[in-house]
């Protein structure tokens, strides 16, 4: 497509339908080539059977598009840092070799909401575990993609940052969500802007608070996720990862929140368009100048 952005441009699935036909058929409509798996009718990645798991990798495989990350429970919100840690480390193992299984490298956690501990001993654990999860990535050859949206790290750029620092490792990078920014009532371009360099991944949602100080998620452009501006500073730096819608108006999975099928996948390739056509003209002004 004339002036389309050089990046691969992907969704997550199950924001567009449960099965993945419907994923697939989403993303085909919108001529998105990558997609991010979470669930498959409702199912996490790392609970699929196994037979299940090889006929929906065959048919993507069959389909042609690209898996670009594996999304996790590890570290989540649903997962806080005095829970069991050894289901991580189990659901870690499934998830790398099926992501070795889909040509894919990169696995999304998060960095364990607190429950029970102090700050210091919130820092400490969560830390522990992250390391202990790069460590064991690096053993079997897949790089975690640490998401602003839950856990110690996620508190901030300087929590972030200070996380990197501390678990320096190849098999560590970010992904990073434009709009979570947002919804945690940080600037999002003064966050990208900090931390660039290690930006591997991107999700692409955008929010407005309304009268009430509540976020509400919004179309692409029509918010305060300062989403032009954050993609024209990942194209000037040369960004070439994936970049994946997550629209968050028909399904959030956090909230429990999911429409119909119909509806789901509507709102997903509206989206989708609408957002191609701001980074179509993100990528045309850069390479203008």
């Amino acid at each position: 497509m004339r002036d389309a952005p050089p990046v691969l441009l992907a969704g997550v699935g199950d924001e567009a339908s449960p099965d993945l036909d419907g994923q697939l058929e989403a993303l085909r409509r919108l001529g998105f080539r990558g997609i991010e798996l979470r669930t498959l009718d409702g199912v996490a990645v790392a609970d699929l059977d196994p037979a299940r798991f090889a006929a929906a990798a065959r048919r993507i495989a069959e389909d042609g598009m690209s898996v670009v990350a594996l999304a996790s429970r590890i570290g989540g919100w649903a997962r806080p840092v005095s829970g069991p840690f050894g289901r991580d480390l189990g659901e870690l193992r499934i998830l790398a070799d099926r992501a070795h299984a889909l040509g894919c490298r990169f696995i999304r956690i998060m960095s364990y909401p607190n429950q029970g501990l102090d700050g210091a001993g919130w820092r400490r654990e969560a830390m522990r575990r992250v390391a202990e999860l790069v460590e064991l990535a690096a053993a079997l050859d897949v790089t975690l993609l640490h998401e602003n949206c839950s856990g110690w790290a996620s508190q901030g750029v300087e929590h972030t940052l200070a996380m990197l620092r501390e678990i320096e490792s190849p098999h560590l990078g970010l992904l990073f969500d434009v709009g979570n920014v947002r919804v945690a009532d940080q600037d999002p371009v003064a966050f990208l802007g900090r931390v660039l360099p290690h930006v591997r991944h991107v999700h692409v949602k955008d929010v407005v608070w309304d009268a009430n100080g509540a976020a509400q998620f919004t179309w692409p452009g029509e918010g305060e996720a300062q989403l032009a501006e954050c993609l024209s500073m990942l194209e000037a730096a040369g960004y070439a990862g994936a970049i994946a819608i997550e629209p968050h108006l028909a399904h959030i999975p956090h909230l429990g929140i999911t429409a119909d099928t119909a509806t789901l996948r509507e709102c997903f390739v509206e989206f989708g368009g609408r957002f191609e056509r701001i980074a179509r003209a993100v990528w045309r002004a850069g390479r203008s100048q």
